[in-house]
Parts: structure tokens; C-alpha cells; sequence
């Protein structure tokens, strides 16, 4: 490895196989909801999986409440932060996130550009990943300082790095997701495809699907534009209740357990192979594998 690419970022994510950046050009669309799913699928995708999350949307962080992960503390090692492990003592799923390091979970970031360099540069350097295969990062809506950042550290494994845009399917949220695609494309990061979500609502009680937000923009677009389609996600309200924690928690839920991860944390991966979303998510993870065995074949000398 060259000067240039022995940094402390390229030393601490040297044992991580595949980066998968998820990012959208606008927000409401459910992009930590897909970051999310993205994780959990591609931890059941085999029983040897390591998966780590990381939330640089730091000034709405989501990812520990969807994870069911909120109050739990990070803990400092002598290598560095220690993530906080949604499996427990599996840990085959690691969550990093600015959420973990508030004194209150409604305390507001109010960061400028230096500073969330500097915590994304220390997510990158000082966490504890160890061995991954997957390391999917949640980014916050539109092309901001924190795309910037992430690319700029992660220049020395940016041979690993590809990323999934999420949009919806009226043109509003089309065309700024045209935008993410445009930044992908200067910053040269290989896109394993496009997720429609909140395609269409599915009524609980018929079944009838209603398209609220018209539908097939995501299709169109990754046709035009020469992508894969990884699939479309309808509304469902049983992944919205069990992501959103919208439903009242239990005392003592979200208490940290002695062997990592919470009640909830552990009830949520099994109740999401429950949801009429997962096996659709298992659909758009296999794509995403296939993409990313043609990406390492083209780069194979």
C-alpha cells in the first residue's frame, strides 16, 4: 500500500469486503428505512454475514430507533469505539450513529461543515468494524458536506465503494434523485441500481393496492438512465409500525442487555422476516449481490 493510501481510514475499514453508500436527492422518501432493511436482508442472507451500519445523517439520525437501539452508550476501547451490536452477542450487526453520542435523544445537531467532517472522519477511523462484509451507510437526503466527506476519507477503498439511490415515484422526488445520480457520476462510484419506495399502498384488511404516489417513475428512470431496477417497496404498515416503534414500548424494551442489543432490538430481526416487505427486500438483496459480483469481476485483472 502506497503513502497516499495508508491512512487511518484505509487501516480501519482494510477488513471491509463491499461499501454500500444508500443515498436519496430528497428526503421523506424512506431512505434510513431502505438502509435499514438493507442491513437486516443482507444479515439473513447468509448465517456467516457481518454487516455494520453507519448514520452520517447527523443532523436527523434514525437509524438507532428503527434498530431499536435508542440510550444505548458507545464504549471506548483501546482500539478505538466499540459499535453497538443490534445481535447481541452474534454480533453480525453493528450500528454506528452521532444518535448514540447525544445526551438526549431529542437534542438537536446544529453542526457547521468542519465539524461533521471530523465526525465522519472519526466514524470512519476510530470505530471498531473489524471484519465485514457489508457496510451500508446511510447518508442524509441531497448532496451535502457529508457526501463530500465520506468519499474524500474513503478515497483509498474507493474500489469498494458503490452505492443504491431511493426515490419515489412522483417527478418531484425523480428529479432530485437525478441529482444523487449526477454526483455518483462525478465522484466515479459504480451504482448497484434504484429502489422505488412507497409504491403503491396495500390496504391490511383487502389487500387492494392503491397507488397514492403514482407509480413506475423509479422503473422509467433507471431505464433511461442505463441502471438496474432493484425493485419497487410499497407502503406497509406493518414494517412502518415496527421501524417507527410507533406502537407504545414496553417497560424496560430498549434497556441494553448484558450480551449487547436490546429486547426490542432482538425481537425486531425476527419480526421483519414477518413483514409482506421482507421477501420483496430478499428480491432486491439478491440483485444487489448479483451487482456486485459483476462490479468484482470487471475490477479482477
Amino acid at each position: 500500500m502506497s503513502v497516499a493510501e495508508d491512512t487511518p481510514v484505509a487501516r480501519r475499514l482494510r477488513s471491509v469486503k463491499h461499501i454500500i453508500i444508500v443515498c436519496s436527492g430528497k428526503g421523506g422518501v424512506g431512505k434510513s428505512s431502505v438502509s435499514t432493511q438493507l442491513a437486516l436482508s443482507l444479515r439473513a442472507s447468509s448465517p456467516t454475514a457481518r454487516v455494520g451500519i453507519l448514520d452520517v445523517d447527523l443532523t436527523g439520525p434514525s437509524i438507532p430507533r428503527m434498530l431499536g437501539l435508542d440510550g444505548h452508550p458507545v464504549h471506548q476501547s483501546s482500539d478505538g469505539w466499540v459499535p453497538v451490536y443490534a445481535d447481541g452477542s452474534e454480533a453480525r450487526l453493528a450500528c454506528m450513529s452521532v444518535g448514540f453520542l447525544l445526551k438526549k435523544k431529542e437534542d438537536s445537531v446544529v453542526w457547521r461543515g468542519p465539524k461533521k467532517n471530523a465526525m465522519i472522519r472519526q466514524f470512519l477511523s476510530d470505530v471498531r468494524w473489524g471484519d465485514l462484509d457489508y457496510l451500508v451507510i446511510d447518508t442524509p437526503p441531497g448532496t451535502s458536506d457529508e457526501h463530500l466527506s465520506l468519499v474524500e476519507h474513503m478515497a483509498p477503498v474507493h474500489a469498494r465503494i458503490s452505492a443504491v439511490l431511493v426515490t419515489t415515484p412522483q417527478a418531484v422526488a425523480l428529479l432530485d434523485a437525478a441529482k444523487c445520480l449526477s454526483f455518483t457520476r462525478a465522484a466515479a462510484l459504480p451504482v448497484l441500481g434504484l429502489v422505488e419506495n412507497m409504491s403503491g399502498y396495500v390496504c391490511p384488511c383487502c389487500g387492494e393496492v392503491s397507488n397514492v404516489f403514482s407509480t413506475g417513475g423509479g422503473a422509467e428512470m433507471a431505464r433511461r438512465e442505463g441502471l438496474a431496477f432493484l425493485g419497487s417497496l410499497p407502503v406497509d404498515t406493518e414494517l412502518v409500525t415496527l421501524l417507527d416503534a410507533a406502537e407504545a414500548e414496553r417497560p424496560g424494551e430498549n434497556v441494553a442487555l448484558p450480551e449487547g442489543g436490546s429486547r426490542r432490538s432482538f425481537d425486531l430481526l425476527e419480526r421483519y422476516q414477518k413483514t409482506p416487505t421482507a421477501p420483496l427486500f430478499k428480491k432486491i438483496v439478491d440483485k444487489v449481490l448479483e451487482r456486485l459480483s459483476d462490479l468484482a469481476r470487471q475490477e479482477a485483472p
